[in-house]
């Protein structure tokens, strides 16, 4: 059990919120400088609550609370604005990024360099940016400041830099593997061209290639840590897109 503690004006963002007893409930918040911490907010469902309508997905808060078991009690949330509604796609894929991070990320492990990716990812969303490399751009950032990420601009076996021109197999855990020298190492994993590899590593999808190549790549990834549990954000896109 973690020691009491009071923490005060944290920047936030409210990650997910489900009903606690008659009048409360539990938020999943992301923290700047503390992580995912679960709070519950007593009596934020009574009509009269001044959490109603403040505990909303995608809003920027400072958040107060304080507690010392798994579960800390909210003491006060502002939301800070600036940020516009999401909607539609937009809408699911910030509900995606949210699964991810409450999937992934471990509770009161802090990575301030991931809250910095999310809050921007937020605002490309908001104001329309294409969601296909805003969802690259996050799922990197969050396999890399989890841990989870090997390299992409080095070769697995040799330590060399990759090379545009070369085909690469993709080891989960171990990295780039030229293809014309390990074809039969593991069928089952990505294929992915130098070319496409490099500009992940710089955060340039702006290439159909590095963008078909790197939703292949880094889904594969992100399965492989899920220990192959699906996500249902990612099958609710996946139905919209059907229809």
């Amino acid at each position: 059990m973690s020691p009491k503690q009071r923490i005060e004006q944290q920047p936030s963002f409210v990650l997910h919120t489900y009903p606690w007893r008659e009048t409360s409930l539990i938020a999943e918040i992301f923290s700047r400088d503390h992580g995912r911490v679960a709070l519950v907010a007593k009596g934020a469902r009574r009509p009269q609550s001044p959490l109603r309508g403040v505990l909303m997905a995608f809003q920027p808060l400072l958040v107060d609370w304080s507690g010392g078991g798994e579960v800390k009690t909210l003491v006060r949330a502002e939301w800070q604005g600036g940020q516009p509604l999401l909607g539609g796609r937009a809408l699911l894929c910030g509900y995606y990024l949210n699964e991810l991070l409450v999937r992934l990320s471990a509770r009161e492990d802090a990575h301030p360099a991931l809250f910095a990716a999310y809050a921007e990812a937020l605002r490309e969303l908001a104001r329309g940016d294409a969601l296909a490399p805003v969802l690259r751009r996050f799922e990197l950032a969050l396999l890399n400041e989890l841990g989870y990420g090997a390299g992409l601009d080095v070769e697995a076996d040799s330590g060399e830099a990759v090379r545009p021109a070369q085909d690469y197999l993709y080891i989960i855990e171990r990295g780039p593997l030229p293809l014309a020298t390990h074809a039969a190492a593991d069928a089952e994993q990505p294929v992915i061209s130098g070319r496409s590899l490099l500009a992940m590593a710089a955060g340039d999808f702006s290439a159909a290639e590095t963008l078909a190549q790197s939703k292949t790549l880094l889904r594969a990834i992100i399965n492989h840590y899920l220990g192959g549990q699906p996500l249902q954000s990612r099958r609710v896109l996946k139905e919209l897109q059907e229809l």
